[in-house]
Order: structure tokens, then C-alpha cells, then sequence
């Protein structure tokens, strides 16, 4: 499901604690909110989940014994934001929906709570978790020393590949380092998947853009061969009409933590250790059961992995 490396001297990093990663422009953000709050209710995964690859991020052999739910009749306040699809945007009745969001609800039914979904603004949620106004941030806030420091957060239920996009039409080899020799690929300068690039494609030709939405319209032109960048991101632009059907995502995706980071969890209060570890355990059985499936194909037509 994808290629990592091991070895690496410099660390770049995208996010701080408690920020919104940077990777979804305002543009898409608006055309993804619409193309999901008035999206027709999803296939089952066995019609939908043709050619989609659904990430697995659970070992098996981690499963722990079940928890107890904690502290039966009451009622989790999960906090999340309604502005960053496909995780967390507003449905077509303005109550918070999206991959993270419903995933939240699904853990819930696992445990047998009762449980209370609430919008904020991204950068409060953590200081609302912290003075106790929610029990449980459900959003895209990335997994860091600075936020385990201040809080507990389950294990990763998503993370953020590296993924490089081509024409379609070029006949293009899946990417790899003699298969990049000479070849162009399109980076956003400065970013992490520029200095990825550096570090393991050197033969590569860099292309330096100032941001993704330059590199996706030179890669449309046919000015370079692939662009390296957010596998969210990307997935959304192939899928949307911005690409005009150009271009897909091709290869393998790329999770080295050192690069992209660990991913998003649930995160609660440190003192809720009993709370933190059933949401570990029920996010393990919605796995298990499908569930996890189920909406990721809602909500990643086009996947990221």
C-alpha cells in the first residue's frame, strides 16, 4: 500500500499545535463543502470500493482486551470545526458531518454513549478541550510531541501520504528513483515534499512553484512530467473539474513521519485516560466490523492512498 524511508537528516515540518494543516486551498475548501453537503447517499462498499484503496493503520496484533465504557449515562461532548472537507464541514442541514466527524458518531455507537457533536472555530478547540467546555476533539489537528505534551490522542485513524500525480495520457512509469532520472517534478518550494524529493529523487528534474495550485495547472499544460505533493490534496483536485480530468494519482503513497507527520487521532484531556483508551479500542472494532470502509468510501471518492 506504500513505500517509506528510513533514514533521513532533515526534519521539515507543516503545522503547529493546535493549527490547521495548510494544505487544502480556500478554492477547493468551498467546491468540496458543496459537492458533499448535497451528495447522494453513498454506495456500499462493495459497488463503491472498486479501484479505491482503503488505508489500514491497526496491527492486529496490538488489539488490546475490550475496554469498559467509561462512566455509562455520560454524555461526550465531541468538538470538531466545519470548515476543512472531506473531515469536518457543515451538511446540507448545517449539522457537523464529514470523515472524522462521523467517524466520532460511529465510535460512540460502539461504546454506548451518548454523545454530542459541536462546531467551533479550529484554532479554539484546544483550549476549549483544556478549560473542559467539550470532551474530545475530533478534528484535523496533527499528532505532535507539543500536543502529547499537553493532551492524550488515540492512535492515528488518518494520516497525510505524499503522493506524486501524472497526465494520463503520457504513458508514464510509476515513480522511483532511476525511473525519475531527468525526469520534471512539479514541488511547492519550501515545502515538505520538496525536501522528500531532494532526499530520495536527486536525479529527479526540480520544477519549484510557489504554491500547489501553479504545479496542478503546469502539469495540466504538459510543463512537467509529475507533481509531489498532499495526497489529500491531490486526490481532490484529480477528482474535481479544476484537473479536467487530466491527470491521476500514480505510484505508491509516501508516510514517512519525519516528513509528513504521524497523522490525526482523537484527542482528550490527560485526565481522561479511562475515556482515551475506550476510543482507542472502539476505533480498532469499527474497523473491524467495516465500518472505518463504509465511510471512507463516502468520503474519499477518489482516495488518497
Amino acid at each position: 500500500m506504500s513505500q517509506t524511508a528510513s533514514a533521513h537528516n532533515q526534519r521539515t515540518t507543516n503545522t503547529t499545535l493546535g493549527s490547521r494543516p495548510r494544505w487544502i486551498r480556500p478554492a477547493v475548501l468551498g467546491l468540496a463543502i458543496g459537492l458533499w453537503a448535497g451528495a447522494a447517499p453513498a454506495q456500499t462498499p462493495a459497488a463503491a470500493g472498486q479501484g479505491v484503496a482503503i488505508p489500514n493503520f491497526w496491527n492486529p496484533r496490538a488489539r488490546q482486551e475490550r475496554m469498559d465504557t467509561p462512566q455509562t449515562g455520560r454524555t461526550v461532548r465531541f468538538l470538531t470545526d466545519d470548515e476543512f472537507p472531506p473531515l469536518h464541514f457543515p451538511g446540507a442541514d448545517g449539522t457537523p458531518t464529514g470523515f472524522s466527524v462521523e467517524l466520532a458518531r460511529a465510535v460512540c455507537e460502539k461504546l454506548g454513549l451518548t454523545c454530542t457533536v459541536q462546531a467551533r472555530r479550529f484554532d479554539t478547540l484546544l483550549d476549549a478541550l483544556a478549560d473542559k467546555q467539550g470532551d474530545v476533539v475530533a478534528a484535523a489537528i496533527p499528532l505532535t510531541p507539543a500536543l502529547r505534551a499537553r493532551f492524550l490522542a488515540t492512535r492515528p485513524y488518518l494520516r497525510w501520504p505524499g503522493r506524486f500525480v501524472a497526465r494520463t495520457d503520457r504513458g508514464l512509469p510509476a515513480p522511483s528513483a532511476a525511473a525519475l532520472a531527468g525526469r520534471s517534478v512539479g514541488v511547492v518550494a519550501g515545502s515538505a515534499h520538496a525536501a522528500y524529493r531532494a532526499a530520495f529523487f536527486p536525479k529527479a528534474v526540480a520544477r519549484d512553484f510557489t504554491d500547489l495550485a501553479a504545479a496542478e495547472g503546469a502539469l495540466r499544460r504538459g510543463e512537467v512530467d509529475y507533481v509531489f505533493a498532499d495526497g489529500l490534496n491531490l486526490a481532490l483536485w484529480v477528482g474535481g473539474i479544476e484537473s479536467a480530468r487530466c491527470c491521476a494519482l500514480i505510484g505508491g503513497a509516501y508516510l514517512e513521519n519525519r516528513y509528513f507527520g504521524e497523522g490525526i487521532g482523537l484527542v482528550t484531556r490527560p485526565d481522561d485516560v479511562a475515556l482515551s483508551r475506550a476510543l482507542d479500542d472502539a476505533l480498532q472494532r469499527v474497523w473491524d466490523d467495516g465500518k472505518y470502509a463504509e465511510l471512507y468510501l463516502r468520503f474519499f471518492p477518489v482516495s488518497p492512498f
